[in-house]
């Protein structure tokens, strides 16, 4: 997302629980941002708008998070879940 040619993070909603179940494994599994986008190819800048919830992962990318991390996809789905449930929800209008 961008306004005015800045780029603006999310307050909830996939995006930003992707982001912050993407954090919480890399640091898990103690790697940099840097050491990350090394082992899967991708550029740290990337591995940071991601985790600011800015970029949405392809589903390619979302699997060569999971082998970086040694975990499996199902996995890293139920963290960004519980993430997601745990946000108050939206009423739309």
């Amino acid at each position: 997302m961008k306004r005015g040619g800045r780029h603006i993070q999310p307050d909830s909603g996939p995006e930003k629980a992707f982001g912050q179940a993407l954090r919480k494994l890399r640091q898990e599994a103690s790697l940099s941002q840097e050491q990350l986008g090394f082992e899967c190819d991708f550029d740290r800048t990337y591995i940071s708008l991601l985790e600011r919830g800015i970029q949405s992962p392809t589903l390619r990318t979302m699997f060569r998070l999971c082998e970086s991390l040694k975990i499996s996809f199902p996995e890293f789905a139920q963290h960004i879940q519980a993430i997601l449930s745990r946000q108050p929800s939206r009423t739309v209008r």
